[in-house]
Parts: structure tokens; sequence; C-alpha cells
């Protein structure tokens, strides 16, 4: 019997990695995708008539294990990929895609659905039960059950070529990223690497048997020759190889991928109703339709523009006296920011970075948990991992009751994707009386330690770091009923409020007394140099949240209009930067062949989200800030209203139960620097 569709004999009923065989998931996933439409059967030919309990709730509660198995394959296809998982993703993606449409398109299961969501009214439900039913309604509505027949077909057909394209357009960034390498001999190549970015590029080119150095397009190695390295000529060749993933007219391609995605996406959204995809995505966020976020994502732009275009002029101006650099291109940005910042701040990241042993960073967000929260963290040898690197704990309350189990995947690898990530294993649920806890995992892209230091981190991945983890105290602190509404399952432009609210934190000398210790000396890290961190924080905000809103803008442009009569991935794209421009443009490379946020994650109509939680989250910290930044009051508010709470109610409403208001932008622009107090 397939070891992915019994009980998993465990601790804690974990994932058995190291006892799954890829050639396991297929026959698994079948068997999965058979007894979840057993329950569904079930469900529909139940003679009773449809209740809350003998519908919705049944319908929240099955497919639990295909759920379960999705959750162990997609998350080792991020983390830990190879050739015969890609080929089952391949292959697998339109069995799911096709076993969603069959229940949504369920029209004995609907007429259930939608009895008990006529009897609403009289059903006297919990705010959780009632945002269950919605939810549940409105993914029925939303996926085509008050379509006729013939447009049913077409909606089916629509999204198993979704789901395949968007893998493709992955596998072709992931294959892009892999293959290119800059091989480097001579010493003056890498002058101005610091040393450990040095040696790992070292190290790299002696595990492939080279002489010299290799720089790859993983951000652990692209960043640092980015930002450090000397030679002009070679960070135009990394930067032009970065910026043309999926833009070479080869087998890697991605135009014409961009282009089918993002006229599938809009001809589903007219099949349903819609005028375009993001009105579509947008009527179940709290931005709510795409002119708000328009005029959401100008008005920031309005806000930042002037501050931008000054930084810009003064950064060139630097880059000019200091090198003769006529005209600053995008390759020189990170370069000369990185030493216009050491010259007004005296600060830089490799100065930083002794104070940031990746374990001692740990060790500090588990710290910032435990002061606001109670929770402890205890490392354990005893469950199962996917790779060898992964460090797994038991997450424990102050009673020592397991909260949840906790994952962590610092460093690159060929079968990992770049970026940082939160994930789970399995949902926290409260079912048949027993809350079942999450298991929850993050993954990240740091620099590995080498022969002579541990893994230092710069302050940006410190960010990064807590960022990931402020999206797993969503998920372990989950405490609801329903799997569908648990932990981050809420609104996508929420999602993001407890992931960087935790970034805050790193900014404050309270914290940064915890953990930031010299990795040879213990040294607390001195008080002039978190001044300088403080100061710097606002350093290029204008350009930093310039950049951001131009993301934002071209995500809008792909997916608020009729996309039909773009024939032209670049041109369009010129379009669509022509008020956020302030480099010139590379005629070589585009950035929406490999937008991965927005063709190939869940975040089309949806990358504004970033900028609108920051509002929420600035606003957020000032009440932590005028109550003390590890008051429990606060702290234990925030934990009951917005972490344990999911999606089980209107974000608006939780954040108000939470702040006492609505969120004022003001703080954001307070903390960017961008207005004054």
């Amino acid at each position: 019997m397939n070891i992915l569709n019994n009980t998993f004999n465990t601790p804690y009923n974990t994932a058995p990695f190291s006892k799954i065989k890829t050639e396991d998931f297929m026959p698994a996933f079948k068997e999965a995708i058979k007894r979840a439409k057993v329950e569904i059967d079930v469900i529909t030919s139940n003679d009773d008539a449809p209740t809350f309990e003998n519908t919705i709730e049944a319908l929240d509660y099955s497919g639990e294990e295909l759920d379960r198995i999705s959750s162990i394959f997609f998350n080792l296809n991020s983390a830990e990929t190879n050739d015969d998982i890609q080929k089952i993703a391949q292959e697998v993606s339109p069995l799911l895609s096709e076993f969603s449409n069959d229940i949504t398109l369920n029209e004995e299961l609907f007429k259930r659905v939608k009895a008990v969501y006529e009897l609403k009214p009289q059903l006297n439900l919990t705010t959780e039960q009632s945002t269950l039913l919605d939810k549940k309604y409105k993914g029925f509505s939303r996926n085509g059950a008050n379509l006729p027949k013939d447009k049913k077909e077409k909606l089916r057909a629509i999204d198993k070529e979704l789901s395949k394209l968007k893998l493709t357009f992955g596998e072709h960034i992931l294959a892009e990223t892999n293959r290119f390498e800059m091989h480097l001999t001579d010493e003056k190549d890498v002058s101005g690497l610091p040393d450990g970015a040095k040696e790992a590029a070292k190290q790299l080119a002696e595990s492939k048997d080279k002489e010299g150095w290799i720089i790859t397009l993983d951000y652990p190695s692209y960043i640092p020759f980015m930002t450090y390295a000397d030679n002009r000529a070679l960070r135009e060749k990394l930067s032009k190889a970065f910026g043309r993933k999926g833009f070479q007219n080869d087998e890697l391609d991605n135009q014409d991928i961009v282009l089918k995605i993002a006229n599938l996406r809009f001809q589903r959204a007219q099949l349903l109703g819609y005028k375009t995809h993001a009105h579509f995505v947008l009527e179940e966020r709290m931005a709510e339709t795409p002119e708000k976020v328009e005029s959401f994502l100008n008005e920031l732009l309005d806000k930042a523009k002037p501050a931008a275009i000054e930084e810009f002029q003064t950064l060139s101006d630097f880059a000019k006296e200091k090198d003769g650099i006529k005209i600053l291109q995008k390759w020189d940005g990170a370069y000369y920011s990185e030493k216009l910042k050491q010259k007004l701040f005296d600060l830089d990241d490799e100065q930083l970075k002794p104070y940031f042993k990746l374990e001692n960073v740990i060790d500090g967000a588990f710290t910032v948990a435990e002061k606001l929260f109670g929770l402890q963290f205890k490392r354990t040898d005893t469950i199962d991992k996917y790779h060898e690197e992964v460090m797994t704990y038991e997450v424990l309350d102050e009673t020592g009751a397991l909260v949840s189990i906790f994952y962590a995947d610092f460093f690159p690898r060929s079968g990992k994707r770049n970026g940082a990530w939160m994930t789970s294993y399995k949902p926290q649920m409260i079912k048949d009386g027993v809350n079942e806890r999450p298991h929850v995992s993050i993954v990240c892209n740091f620099t590995k330690p080498t022969k002579s230091k541990p893994s230092l981190l710069t302050f940006n991945e410190v960010t990064t770091l807590f960022h990931e983890f402020g999206h797993a105290l969503h998920g372990m602190l989950a405490n609801t009923k329903y799997p569908s509404l648990s932990g981050t399952s809420v609104y996508w432009d929420f999602v993001e409020l407890p992931s960087q609210i935790l970034e805050n934190w790193c900014y404050e000398e309270e914290t940064l007394k915890l953990f930031a210790k010299h990795y040879e000396t213990g040294e607390v890290i001195p008080m002039e140099l978190i001044e300088k961190i403080k100061a710097a924080a606002t350093f290029q905000e204008g350009m930093q949240t310039l950049r951001q809103l131009s993301f934002g803008l071209l995500d809008m442009s792909w997916h608020g209009i009729k996309p039909s009569e773009i024939t032209d991935v670049k041109n369009h794209e010129a379009e669509a930067f022509e008020g956020t421009n302030l480099y010139p443009d590379v005629s070589e490379n585009c950035m929406s062949t490999s937008f991965a946020h927005i063709f190939q994650g869940g975040y089309s109509s949806g990358y504004y989200s970033y900028k609108w939680a920051e509002v929420l989250d600035a606003d957020a910290f000032e009440y932590f800030k005028e109550e003390g930044i590890f008051n429990k009051n606060v702290a234990n508010k925030f934990k009951i209203h917005i972490l344990s709470q999911g999606g089980t109610d209107n974000p608006m409403t939780l954040y108000k139960k939470f702040r006492g208001q609505e969120p004022k932008p003001e703080a954001l622009l307070r903390r960017a620097g961008l207005m004054k107090n």
C-alpha cells in the first residue's frame, strides 16, 4: 500500500520524507482524487435536506488526504525538485485542476450549497460559519457554477491550460537560472567583492573542478556581485543575464506564455461575467476594485516620485563625481547606492554581517516570538526532513502544549527556486473535538557557511528572515475550526501584515541587543551601528517605493485591461513603466518574462498588496511603539484578533478590533521619510 495514502506513523503525523519515493506520488494522487470524489458523492447523495453541517462543513473537511499529498509534493517541487518531480508536476497539475473543476461544476453539490446559502438569514451561524458559507458559495459562483454547460466546458479547458502554462513558465526560469554561470579566473575581476562572497564563489568553482570563481544568478551570488564588484563591464554582463531570463527567443522563452496566460485569464473573467481578470480577483480583496488599486498606487506615486527623482539625481551626481559615469545604468544602481550609503552613513553590509550570524538571527526571531506570544522553540532530530540542511522544531506554548511543528530551510541548492517563502505541510483545524496543530515551513536562500566563516547575513537578509517568520507565526498561531479559513488563508492584501510588521523589530535597539552579537567576539552590536541602521532605513526610500509601485502598475497593466491587443511583451512593459522609469531601458531585458509572482505564483492583480500591507503594518507598529514594542497587552490583541483568526472575518473588521481604528497611510509615509512628523 502506498505510504502517502495511509496515516503517517510518525511523530505528530509529520510527513515521512525519507520513506517517500518519487514514483509514489502519481499513484498516490490518483488514489487520493478517487477517495476525495467518494467524499463528495457522500455529500451529494445524502437524502437529508441540505444543512450547514452535512453540506458546507462536510465539504470543507473533505479532500484532506489529497490536500496533504499536494502540499508535500508541491513544496518539494519548490524546495527540492528534480526532472522527475517536474515531470510529475506537469502530469498532475491538469488532473488537480480537473478535479477542482469537477467540484465547482458539480450541479448537485452546488444545488445543496445554494440551498444552504439561501437559508442563511434563518441559520443563526457564528461569524466563522457565516464566512465559510459565503466562501463556499462564492467558490462555486466565481468558478462557473451558474454557467450553462457549454461555458462550463470552456472554463475547464482554460483552467487546465493555465495550470500547465504557469508550471512551464516557472520551469523555464529555473532552467535559465541554473544554466548561466560567469566563470572568472583573474583576481582583478572579483575586486571589490567581500571576502565571504569571494570565498563562496571559489567554493562553487572548486565543486565544479574549476579554477577561480563562479558567479551565478542565484541571489546570494548575484546580489553581492551587483553591489560590490568594481568591474563595471562584468556587472553589466551579469545584470543583462539576470534581466533576460525567459526573453531570449529560444526554447526557454516565456514571451508567448505571458501573452497566453494574460489572455486566458481575461477570457476566464469574461466567461464569469467580470470586466477583466483584475475585477475578478479584487472582488475578494480588501482593495475591492481595480480603480481603488490604481488610485492607491498613483497616490503613493505622487508622494514618492519627487523624492525618487531627487535621490536618483544625487546618485547620478555621485557616480559621475566618483568615477566619471556619464549615464547611470541599471547595473550601476546597487554598486553606487552602496558606496553612497557608506559615505553618508559610514555603514556597509560587510560591517554589519559579523553581527548577524544566521544561528543568532534565528534565535533572535525565536526570542521575539517568545516575548510577544509566549512561544518556545525546541530543536528536534526525531522529525523526518526532505534535505539534511533543513532544521526541525517543536513549537510549544507557556504550558508546554504543542503549538506547531516548524521546518526551516535556509541555503540555495540546484533543486530549489530563488527567493524566500513560507508554506505549510499540514493545516490547523478543529475536527471531531481535536485541535489539529499545523506544520509550517520557511524557505530562504542565504549564503552558506564556508570553510572559514559561518553563514553571515546582510541586514536585508535579516529582515527577510523576520518577514518569512512573521508569515510562519500567522500559520503557527492559527486557531480556527475550518481548514480553509485557517492561518494564512486570508485576503492576499492582508496576508503580508503579519510578515511585514515583524520586520519592524529588526530596527529596534531593544531587539538587536538580544541577538546581534559578533560571531567571533560575542560583542553586542555597538549603539552607533544601530543608530546608523535606523538612519539608513529611509535611504533611497523614494526610489525603492517607485520600484515597488512600478511592479504593481505592471501587474495591473497585464490584468486590468483586455490584453488581446498586446502583441509585443517588451513594448507593453515599456508603456507600463513609463511613469516610474529612472534608469535608461535595456533593450535585451524584459521583466514580465520572469515576473514569477504574477505569472507563476498567486499575485496576479495582487502585487500592489505589498504596499497596501505596508500601510497596515506601519500603522499597527505605531501602536506597538506607543505602548512598548514588547507590550504583552498589544501583542495579545494582535495574536487574538489577527494571528489566530485566519480568514474567519473581514480583514478590516479584524484590524479595527486590534487597532481600534482603520489604518492611516500617514504612518507609512512618516516611516518612509516621505512625510515629516
